[in-house]
């Protein structure tokens, strides 16, 4: 048990975790040595499941050393995903090949009403990898795979402070066809529920999630129809306006996502695709003020229609085209937002050819050179310039080391709140002057992967134009405004996993400094763009304490950037421990007992958004 669960632990941060693209298994051979290097995608955290709801894929990402989640009651609820140091609608949310979008707001963006039973674990992609399968996202991508269905079954009950409760029941059956042995069918489906008083006062939530699939699938495909349905109501002090209030939300989501990929030529210089096609609508209802909801609310309802492909095509050992497309369709219903922008189609085309050199019997080169189309029917297009030069060598057995060098350009255009409501009244101020954003990113890396540690490093510069940030202005009485920035970020990334005999570590440092230009005066304060920590450190820990006890602990410390509207400290300590008793006597049975934010940290990752507190629960869990 414990090496299966460190091979997928370890394997967490591949050779490009700073840019990789979410596949099952990448398997390369040498044209002399015949040598296979797999990589099986695995976590990068320690724990897996949150404290005070149900899993989401959205869970414990505060705690990747990739990402920074900046979350408003907790990370299930809202939460702002960034990497690298861009804002939350920089980052995009792909399944399958299909970006999911919405057009409103990127708060929305991680409204994804699916079981992670039923998808890989998250592969995040910067640089070429999100230039080339990325939508609309210009910094980073959180990309995810479906897995192949296997029979199993779960249900689970828990409880824990603050009144909080969970119900969740998940099975999966799969069948070989006796005509076709070579094909299966499979179903899954869960029903997920909790609610709490939440960690603060007026913090309270009610989470709903049904979701579904059928699958049928062979040696060299997959193809999966899914839908889902997701309720989810919450509230919480200052959640997007700093006015002291006790604000509310109720988002309902559904997702309609039919999905095929597929392997086709042969084996050693084998080629693949992806195709998918999604339907999503998301309902929002947003009070600011629980107490007196008439003072003001807004409803908003958006459509989203996709079609996207992607894949591979070796044309030789040595020679591939990498490739990517989506065309998007959106519309909008908006108590809040002009009548003259309500609808959107988006068009993206990528391709970046790969050549492959074999230099001796321990050391390749690889070269991608390309491109990435993106347009609009409102807004100019874009050519973009993508490339990276990779040399790989062995330098031992089941050790390697790669190197590279990486020059990306991505870009996307803002939502319907920044662009398209009023530009002088309410609490949001827009700006429909706002052009299309651009980032450029040059970065220089390496990877150390030996038998028992890895170690991942990354020094990088992006330059953002245009970028839309939320502002705030002392003088005003608007809660924000729309405003376009350039910013000039340098980073520096350092991952290290280590294995014992009966532990795995993962820790990690970053660090980010940023040279800012509004070109306007009277920006007192930076909602987003500016909300960032010159320093960060994470230290996960998985100890296999003995055959029936496992113990999780994530850690993480951040030195955040001073912030105006910020109170309390600059700084902030959090910390999620997981204690698993799974007794012998009785096969399947789990006992979790886990806490959140240990310290009781109540440090504002919003500024201005008061910091959650601490959570306990107890869950029983039986697995068959």
């Amino acid at each position: 048990m414990f090496h299966k669960t460190f091979s997928l632990f370890l394997s967490a941060l591949p050779l490009s975790v700073f840019a990789t693209e979410n596949v099952d298994v990448i398997s390369t051979e040498t044209a002399e040595a015949n040598v296979e290097k797999i990589t099986i995608e695995g976590a990068a955290t320690a724990n897996n499941k949150p404290v005070g709801t149900f899993n989401s894929p959205i869970s414990n990402l505060e705690y990747d050393p990739r990402v920074d989640l900046q979350s408003r009651n907790m990370a299930e609820a809202q939460a702002d995903v960034t990497i690298r140091g861009g804002i939350f609608e920089n980052t995009g949310f792909r399944v399958g090949s299909a970006t999911l979008i919405d057009p409103q707001t990127g708060h929305y963006f991680a409204e994804i009403p699916i079981a992670p039973e039923m998808l890989t674990e998250p592969s995040i992609s910067t640089g070429v990898d999100n230039a080339l399968y990325g939508v609309n996202s210009s910094v980073g991508t959180v990309s995810h795979g479906w897995r192949p269905i296997q029979e199993a079954g779960s249900v689970s009950v828990g409880v824990g402070n603050n009144n909080f409760n969970l119900q969740r029941v998940h099975g999966a059956v799969n069948q070989h066809l006796k005509s076709y042995p070579a094909w299966s069918v499979g179903v899954e489906g869960e029903y997920s529920r909790s609610e709490s008083d939440g960690t603060i006062a007026n913090g309270d939530h009610q989470f709903e999630r049904a979701s579904g699939r059928v699958q049928l699938a062979s040696e060299r495909s997959q193809t999966d129809l899914f839908y889902g349905y997701q309720e989810k109501f919450f509230g919480w002090p200052n959640l997007y306006t700093p006015f002291d209030v006790n604000e509310t939300e109720d988002i309902e989501t559904r997702l309609v996502m039919l999905n095929h990929k597929q392997r086709y030529g042969e084996k050693g210089n084998e080629s693949a695709f992806e195709v998918s096609t999604y339907y999503r609508e998301n309902d929002d209802h947003y009070v600011f003020s629980r107490e007196n909801p008439e003072s003001f609310q807004a409803f908003h309802e958006t459509q989203v229609k996709s079609l996207a492909l992607s894949g591979t095509h070796n044309l030789s050992p040595d020679f591939g085209i990498n490739y990517s497309a989506q065309i998007t369709a959106d519309d909008i219903e908006s108590t809040t937002l002009e009548n003259n922008f309500t609808s959107r189609d988006y068009y993206n085309i990528s391709v970046v050819p790969e050549y492959r050199t074999q230099l001796n019997t321990k050391e390749s080169i690889t070269v991608r050179l390309g491109g990435a189309f993106d347009d609009t029917n409102r807004d100019e297009d874009r050519l973009s310039f993508v490339g990276d030069f990779n040399w790989f060598t062995q330098t031992g057995d089941n050790a390697s080391r790669n190197l590279y060098l990486s020059y990306a350009e991505a870009t996307q255009v803002a939502g319907y709140t920044a662009v398209g409501g009023s530009t002088t009244s309410g609490l949001f101020r827009s700006n429909n002057q706002l052009q299309r954003e651009v980032s450029k990113n040059l970065e220089l890396g390496a990877s150390f992967d030996e038998q028992s540690w890895k170690v991942d490093t990354a020094v990088f510069y992006r330059w953002d134009n245009e970028l839309t940030d939320w502002t705030y202005s002392f003088d005003s009485t608007s809660a924000r405004s729309a405003n376009p920035v350039d910013i000039e970020t340098l980073g520096f990334e350092l991952i290290a996993i280590k294995r014992f005999d009966n532990a795995d570590v993962v820790a990690s440092y970053t660090y980010l400094d940023k040279s800012e230009d509004y070109g306007i005066e009277g920006v007192d304060a930076s909602f987003y763009a500016l909300n960032y920590p010159p320093h960060r450190v994470t230290l996960g820990l998985l100890w296999f304490a003995t055959d029936t006890v496992e113990v999780r602990i994530d850690n993480e410390w951040r030195k955040q950037e001073t912030n105006a509207l910020r109170n309390g400290s600059d700084s902030a300590f959090f910390s999620h421990v997981t204690l698993t008793y799974s007794p012998a006597q009785i096969e399947g049975l789990n006992l979790v007992l886990a806490v959140d934010n240990f310290w009781d940290e109540r440090f504002e990752e919003i500024p201005g958004t008061p910091g959650r507190g601490e959570q306990y629960s107890a869950t029983v869990t039986y697995f068959w």
